[in-house]
């Protein structure tokens, strides 16, 4: 079982997290902000949420880290994502570091000098529709990879939708994305062939671009 810290409970981490403890891994979410802390008591279990700050070795130690395959540090910002990774690929050896970059213009920072491994980059995408001129008013991205180009979204069913009421087999999903998991309510479904959508959901998917713009084509026609 895969064992996971994330560095930051605001959106992003907060969704992750729940992809992940879906798909069975071992979870640590570490906040310090007390307004987000008790936000984070609604979304996600009491054993995965860790009060502390990522910068921190002591806090980092006392959260995991010694025993973490993964740490991904998802904070609004950069200088923080940045000595979180510092930290735990030199001083804890973490083997796979994935940090987020807020502003683009840091992105030259974040190396394997740093202790990053994968760069996600949201500017990047939104730079890329933006220019195709793709709707995406129910899709979010979630994290973009920086190797290749998928990237982890979030698919809003709304009530005028075509899928509602469908099995996800039924659907034309292209070959190059897959349905991961569906949020309903305070519910995580791993999805199946057989799952059925229904209005209200929130589906994570992993993608390319050209997945995304058919994946938009399909859930709101």
């Amino acid at each position: 079982m895969m064992n996971v810290i994330i560095v930051g409970g605001g959106k992003t981490g907060v969704y992750v997290a729940n992809l992940l403890l879906a798909n069975h891994c071992r979870v640590k979410v570490m906040e310090s902000r007390n307004s987000v802390l008790a936000r984070l008591k609604d979304e996600l279990p009491m054993d995965c949420i860790f009060e502390g700050s990522g910068t921190d070795p002591n806090m980092l130690e006392a959260a995991g880290i010694n025993s973490a395959d993964v740490l991904v540090c998802a904070t609004g910002a950069d200088e923080t994502n940045l000595v979180a990774s510092t930290i735990g690929k030199y001083e804890f050896n973490v083997p796979r570091i994935i940090a987020r970059v807020n502003n683009p213009h840091n992105a030259w920072m974040f190396n394997a000098g740093m202790g990053v491994d994968v760069t996600v980059n949201q500017a990047d995408l939104i730079g890329h529709i933006i220019l195709e001129g793709i709707d995406m008013r129910d899709m979010t991205t979630l994290l973009k990879l920086e190797r290749g180009n998928a990237s982890i979204v979030q698919i809003h069913v709304s009530e005028t939708s075509s899928v509602n009421g469908k099995r996800i087999k039924e659907l034309n999903i292209p070959s190059n994305a897959i349905i991961i998991t569906i949020m309903r309510g305070t519910e995580t479904i791993v999805t199946k062939g057989d799952t059925v959508i229904h209005a209200g959901d929130d589906l994570l998917a992993m993608a390319d671009e050209a997945a995304q713009a058919k994946l938009n084509k399909i859930f709101h026609s």
